[in-house]
C-alpha cells in the first residue's frame, strides 16, 4: 500500500438534536456511517464526507478565513483525493472507505462568504461508504492500496 497522507482532524454532527458540528479526537465508523452522526443509517452511499486541506488552502488564498469544519466533513486529510474515482478505496488505521461520489455543493457555505460555493464547486470534498468497520483517530495515516 502507498501512504498517501494523514487525519488531520475529524468532525461530527451530533444526533441529539444539535446542529454544531463538534471536533472529535476519533470516530467509530460500521456499515452505516459515524456512530453518533446525526447521517448514521441515512445514506450509506454519501454516509462519509472527506474533505482535503487543499479546500482550505484554496479558501486561504482568496482571503476567506473559515474553522476546520465548516464545509461539513467528518475526515479532513492532507492529501487530496478529488482526482481519485469512484470506486477507490482508502485504508484509515484499520478501516476501509469507498468513494462513492463527489460531493455536491451546498449553498448554505454562502453563509461564511458569498464566494464560496463557486470556489469550491469542484473541490469541496468527496463522499464515502465504509467497507470495513473500525476506529478513525486524528493523526492516523491514510494508503491507498
Amino acid at each position: 500500500m502507498q501512504q498517501t497522507g494523514y487525519v488531520k482532524s475529524l468532525y461530527i454532527v451530533p444526533d441529539n438534536g444539535e446542529k454544531t458540528v463538534q471536533e472529535q479526537p476519533y470516530i467509530d465508523v460500521d456499515d452505516e456511517g459515524i456512530i453518533s452522526d446525526k447521517h448514521h443509517g441515512k445514506g450509506v452511499e454519501r454516509s462519509i464526507l472527506i474533505t482535503s486541506l487543499h479546500s482550505y488552502a484554496l479558501l486561504e488564498a482568496e482571503n476567506i478565513h473559515v474553522p476546520y469544519g465548516s464545509l461539513g466533513e467528518n475526515l479532513l486529510i492532507d492529501y487530496n483525493p478529488y482526482h481519485l474515482p469512484a470506486g477507490t478505496r482508502l485504508h484509515v488505521a484499520d478501516t476501509i472507505l469507498e468513494i462513492t461520489q463527489n460531493c455536491t455543493l451546498c449553498k448554505h457555505l454562502a453563509v461564511f462568504d458569498k464566494r464560496i460555493p463557486k470556489l469550491l464547486r469542484h473541490d469541496r470534498g468527496i463522499f464515502a461508504k465504509v467497507v470495513k468497520a473500525g476506529r478513525i483517530t486524528a493523526g492516523d495515516t491514510v494508503y491507498l492500496p
